[in-house]
């Protein structure tokens, strides 16, 4: 039976890279992929994943009327990849199980596990609950050793600690940080931790 994969990390953990390079091993061996991005996150034209190293891959896009499970049943990949699943909603992530349980493809779904307040995404929430294995991509902290868990949003170079849960952005609007440094820094800017 194939297996959902929800592989999470913070922001520059090295998701996007992964997902190219499990792309990539795929189609070396003749096997078809069938990529997903979200049409919010267009950092490198919408349509593409792309790493902050410079690879990049055309994806389909998906939004509120992408029928992933009809996509996958036309093109009967050997795997079905998703960038930026956070941003998914429960009946998309409903349609990962489906291709999953249905059509037996497994899915390997890439994203972050929250947002810059530490609040989980809607479509991680429901990853977590559902998906078959849970796997964290790790990355050490901005400002010391320990491993990051947060994800820092900063105007300016400055922590910001209110604002919309989504705002697209890269290394001048994120940095990964442990749980540690993120209080001190939220401390230091004058908010309650």
């Amino acid at each position: 039976m194939a297996k959902l994969y929800f592989r999470y990390g913070t922001m520059n953990s090295g998701k996007s890279i992964e997902v190219l390079r499990t792309a990539h091993n795929y189609e070396e061996q003749g096997k078809g992929v069938l990529l997903f991005t979200p049409a919010i996150d267009d950092r490198y034209g919408t349509g593409t994943v792309a790493s902050r190293i410079g690879m990049q891959k055309s994806a389909v896009i998906i939004d509120e009327h992408t029928d992933m499970y009809a996509l996958a049943k036309a093109q009967k990949p050997h795997c079905v990849l998703i960038d930026e699943c956070q941003f998914l909603n429960k009946a998309q992530v409903s349609q990962l199980t489906d291709i999953c349980d249905d059509l037996d493809i497994p899915v390997i779904a890439y994203g972050l596990r929250s947002d810059f307040l530490g609040q989980l995404f809607e479509g991680s929430l429901h990853l977590f609950a559902i998906a078959d294995k849970i796997e964290e991509i790790k990355t050490v902290c901005w400002y010391c050793n320990s491993k990051a868990v947060m994800n820092m949003r900063c105007k300016d170079g400055i922590p910001v600690f209110e604002g919309e849960q989504i705002q697209i952005g890269g290394n001048e609007s994120y940095i990964p940080v442990c749980r540690k440094c993120y209080k001190s820094l939220k401390v230091k800017a004058g908010t309650r931790a």
